[in-house]
């Protein structure tokens, strides 16, 4: 699909695993990702989300 690529290539791309993706599309943290069947299309231009809980755990200490 153009203008799309998997949760493998946005792996990748974000150097961070294939599952996290998953988990990150699946969380709704991904704008734009979508469900194909089996697998998760990512826009081309999405950024890779930020990781708040690591941010909010060290405020904390």
């Amino acid at each position: 699909m153009n203008g799309y690529i998997t949760a493998q290539e946005a792996a990748d791309k974000w150097g961070v695993t294939v599952r996290q993706v998953q988990i990150l599309c699946k969380e709704g943290r991904i704008e734009g990702a979508a469900r194909m069947s089996r697998i998760w299309v990512i826009p081309q231009n999405a950024k890779k989300p930020t990781n708040d809980k690591k941010k909010a755990g060290q405020n904390d200490g």
